[in-house]
């Protein structure tokens, strides 16, 4: 299989089919967790190994719970309890819970499952249960799709008990483009390699031989923005993720061209250009090539993003003297000023709600991620290190995944996750060194 072929699967892996849907929220001794809650205690919950109910499907059978634990266990909001600690198994997908046995471990949920192999294909069904109300939540659902994508399903099934035990948007189903690191600090070598969220089934999309930053998904998933100096000079190239093949976005003459962004419609990407030293903001239309100036400024413009409803821009600037993050409308015109505590503000990136603005702050000689609203208010730090940059959103707002470099010469470049809250800060393992996430859409 050629890596196009590779990453075309990975991609759109067979149009996983949804079964039943599941029942809306309804009881209010159901279990649930809050994000606002002040303090969260995580919620226990059993994910025995999934029934195989069929002999080529034991693996499968095995290596989903144990994803779906992975996915569960690693936002920090629920806690396994370990089969060691279990009174009952579950040896048939259709046989009554001993609800009793649950509860004496403990456990608010029971995720039940069941697999079957068939022909090169799996399917893949699963129920939750409240286990103090001795009720199912909601109805069972089903995944179907190819052996290969067994880590998907998997995922699905976690998004399906995530999103019905707390209410939010699934992320789990969703991948995360990044550059991948090499060599000595002083003569990296990058490349832009993608990957599912949690680090697994990294692809590498191009080879070392020059400069590659800032990949960005289209709203669909389909292209990969990227900033390249395989001519000697940043400029803009887009990526068609089913192929891998690539064009330059825009050649203008004397200039460069970088932090590209596409538009929520996907037909508009906005980036910065320098000319004669000075930078500010373009869109331009992908269909008719079609340029437009946004911001005419002897300041430094620059890492614009759209808001969700594509009607804003926010972006860096320092008009003011300081690298500050500004609001505009996506047309053009005045700025406003995000930004106001003490410190620079950079690298802002609207979240798929609406109701958040992440941004990299720089401080008495630290860096940290941070969310403010984009009326100016409620400016929230959620991490602080020696070096902590470029915010990425998860496709639910929820969760965001940044960059953490290391103090000293050695000091290698990393990836990090944290919820919204600023709790749950964990590493994401990749192969090496790795900078400059962006997540993608949740997948078809």
């Amino acid at each position: 299989m050629t890596l196009s072929q590779s990453l075309t699967r990975l991609l759109a892996l067979g149009a996983l089919c949804l079964g039943l849907t599941a029942a809306p929220l309804a009881a209010q001794t159901e279990p649930h967790i809050t994000f606002s809650d002040p303090v969260i205690e995580p919620m226990p919950y059993a994910v025995p190994d999934f029934v195989a109910e069929n002999g080529g499907a034991s693996q499968a059978a095995r290596d989903i719970a144990r994803v779906v634990a992975d996915d569960l266990t690693g936002t920090g909001l629920f806690r396994e309890i370990p089969a060691a600690a279990y009174i009952s198994g579950i040896s048939s997908f259709d046989a009554p819970v001993a609800y009793a046995d649950w509860q004496a471990i403990n456990a608010q949920v029971l995720i039940t499952g069941a697999v079957q192999a068939s022909g090169g294909s799996l399917s893949v069904k699963f129920r939750l249960f409240d286990v103090a109300s001795g009720q199912p939540l909601g109805e069972g659902l089903q995944f179907n799709g190819p052996e290969s994508g067994w880590r998907r399903m998997a995922h699905k099934v976690a998004d399906a008990a995530y999103s019905r035990i707390t209410g939010e948007g699934p992320y789990f189903d969703s991948r995360v483009v990044f550059v991948s690191e090499s060599g000595p600090k002083d003569a990296r070598q990058k490349r832009l390699a993608v990957m599912d969220y949690d680090g697994a089934n990294v692809q590498y999309l191009t080879d070392s031989a020059s400069i590659v930053l800032a990949p960005r998904f289209s709203p669909n998933g389909d292209r990969i923005l990227f900033t390249s100096y395989a001519t000697g000079f940043p400029r803009i190239y887009v990526m068609n993720t089913a192929d891998l093949s690539t064009r330059v976005l825009d050649e203008q003459p004397g200039s460069m061209t970088f932090a590209p962004r596409f538009a929520p419609d996907g037909r508009t990407v906005v980036f910065s250009l320098e000319r004669d030293g000075n930078s500010d903001l373009y869109t331009l239309d992908i269909d008719s090539g079609a340029l437009t100036q946004l911001t005419n400024s002897p300041s430094i413009e620059t890492a614009p993003s759209f808001s969700p409803d594509g009607s804003q821009i926010v972006f860096e600037s320092d008009r003011s003297g300081a690298q500050q993050i500004y609001v505009m409308p996506a047309s053009g015109g005045e700025p406003t000023r995000v930004s106001s505590g003490k410190g620079r503000y950079g690298t802002p990136v609207w979240s798929p709600r609406g109701d958040l603005i992440a941004f990299t702050k720089m401080a008495d000689g630290r860096f940290y991620i941070g969310v403010i609203r984009s009326d100016s208010t409620e400016e929230r730090l959620l991490t602080a290190s020696f070096l902590d940059e470029g915010p990425t959103w998860a496709p639910n707002g929820r969760v965001l995944m940044f960059t953490r470099e290391s103090e000293g010469a050695s000091g290698s470049a990393t990836l990090f996750s944290v919820d919204v809250s600023g709790r749950n800060l964990h590493q994401v393992t990749t192969p090496g060194p790795a900078s400059d996430p962006a997540w993608s859409p949740l997948l078809p």
